[in-house]
């Protein structure tokens, strides 16, 4: 150590971080802390993180005394902790948070997997999800599988190897294979299943109720004078998909309507799809004078092929979609549709995972089941609802 400049001390001199890229020194004799002009500069730009080692190398200490002083152990002098207080500000050092993690085994972090930011839908639920976990003290790990197996199975494994606390998983529409997430869940790591769910894990759940509002859409149909009323059912294979059909069937029952195996078509959630399908059903010799899309972005594509066509709405065809959000309130026609309450299935979503982690090995999976509200727009309203009411 070079002597104090002030007392000429050499023996009581500690480095003190750095100003202006000049080391600084204290000297604990005469209290009086300086830099020396010809000293090169410090610091030079860091590709890599400021570890502990650097602090200590820089104040002069060894690391544990570093690490001692960072975690406000009270056998560290008092000027010492000031300087490497001031090295850590100088030197921007962030603690290493995984390792102080795996010391207390918990994370304080919740992994989400989704399958599109981009849809409104699903922002909507991860907002609803970043709120109750905020108010928890958890943060939030966000990825996109962009309705991919592979994309997802390697988003849950990025996840469990972080060392989340809990997994909440929207699957793809591609998923068939559950073992990625069935896996964890058995090792004891919470995991909470919302909208597209799976049968096949153990695990909470947060549903909407699919059967009962595609059956209160086909019944609005029906009120409205619909008669030939097809649907636009997604993917064959999807849980919801299966719902919403399934409810769509037994309202066409319940009215005394005719169910056509011609009138149900699968799209994957494809535009081309979409247009296809609805090039099929205006072909048929006594087409559709309604048509319900499962999702609203399809019905959005119908809404457009029928417009391109000159068909007027609903007057020729009536248009139903299925999951509400801005836009359906803003194009002309209205569209008609079930608001699904995204925001408050991610809170619920995160609320069951506060309870697994409260609960520990007394909790018991459940389904929380969302009801939808039917929103009644112009796409759909072919009489006056007075004239309804009256039977005019």
């Amino acid at each position: 150590m070079p002597a104090c400049v002030k007392c000429q001390r050499p023996d009581a001199v500690l480095k003190a971080g750095f100003v202006r890229g000049l080391q600084r020194y204290f000297c604990k004799a005469c209290d009086y802390r300086f830099t020396l002009p010809g000293d090169a500069p410090a610091v030079s730009r860091r590709r890599t993180q400021t570890t502990i080692d650097d602090l200590a190398q820089a104040v002069g200490v060894t690391p544990s005394t570093v690490s001692r002083a960072l975690n406000g152990r009270a056998d560290v002098n008092a000027t010492t902790r000031q300087a490497i207080l001031e090295a850590a500000r100088q030197l921007d050092y962030q603690p290493n948070l995984l390792a102080q993690h795996l010391k207390s085994n918990a994370t304080h972090t919740i992994g989400v997997v989704i399958p599109d930011i981009e849809r409104p839908f699903f922002a909507t639920a991860v907002s609803g999800i970043q709120q109750v976990a905020d108010e928890a003290g958890y943060q939030v790990m966000i990825c996109q599988s962009r309705e991919s197996y592979p994309t997802e199975v390697r988003n849950v494994r990025a996840l469990v190897a972080s060392r989340v606390d809990g997994l909440l998983i929207c699957h793809s529409r591609e998923t068939q294979d559950f073992d990625h997430v069935r896996r964890p869940a058995a090792r004891g790591l919470p995991v909470v299943h919302f909208d597209r769910v799976s049968d096949e894990v153990t695990s909470a759940r947060v549903m909407i109720d699919d059967w009962n509002g595609a059956y209160a859409v086909v019944e609005h149909l029906a009120q409205q004078g619909c008669r030939r009323i097809a649907v636009l059912a997604g993917i064959e294979g999807l849980l919801i998909s299966q719902q919403r059909v399934a409810g769509y069937q037994q309202a066409l029952k319940a009215h005394r309507l005719e169910a056509r195996p011609e009138w149900v078509r699968y799209n994957d959630f494809q535009p081309e799809l979409t247009r296809a399908a609805l090039a099929y059903w205006l072909a048929l010799p006594e087409p559709p004078d309604a048509i319900f899309a499962i999702r609203y972005t399809d019905a959005f594509d119908v809404l457009l092929g029928l417009k391109q066509r000159g068909l007027r709405i609903p007057d020729d065809v009536a248009v139903v979609g299925f999951g509400d959000e801005f836009l359906a309130g803003m194009i002309e026609p209205g569209l008609t549709t079930v608001n699904l309450h995204p925001y408050r299935m991610g809170q619920q979503a995160a609320r069951l995972f506060l309870e697994q982690i409260e609960l520990r090995e007394q909790f018991h999976p459940r389904t929380y089941v969302i009801q939808g509200d039917l929103i009644v727009r112009q796409s759909s309203r072919k009489i006056r609802d007075d004239a309804f009411r009256l039977g005019l």
